[in-house]
């Protein structure tokens, strides 16, 4: 049996880092994130760890599944196209599925806690 503790969202255990994800375009303000990979497969294909994010606007194209429980914060999602939006603020949890295109707006500063399976 394997069990993984991390460390908490306020302190996580790993190094953070600072550059903006992969296929994530700041559009709108000055937003700026923080991603702490907490654990990651022998084949890298699942990630888990923290994010945090400072308010702005990314055009995000996500590549992967994503499921997030938000600690603090707020969130609007709209995706392009049909212009559908979806608010979550801290306590909501949700999933986001590869191949969603569209913008995150961080509203309020975002510390959540991740786990995406690339496939």
């Amino acid at each position: 049996m394997t069990i993984t503790a991390f460390g908490k969202y306020t302190a996580p255990k790993s190094t953070p880092i600072t550059a903006d994800l992969d296929g994530w375009k700041p559009v709108a303000g000055t937003p700026s994130m923080k991603t702490w990979i907490e654990n990651k497969t022998a084949d890298g294909k699942f990630l888990t760890g923290f994010w945090e994010a400072m308010p702005g606007t990314y055009h995000v194209t996500y590549k992967a599944d994503e499921l997030i429980h938000l600690f603090e914060g707020k969130v609007t999602l709209t995706e392009d196209g049909t212009g559908k939006t979806a608010q979550f603020s801290a306590g909501d949890s949700f999933q986001i599925d590869a191949g969603f295109v569209g913008t995150w707006k961080t509203e309020e500063r975002i510390r959540k806690i991740f786990a995406i399976r690339i496939a």
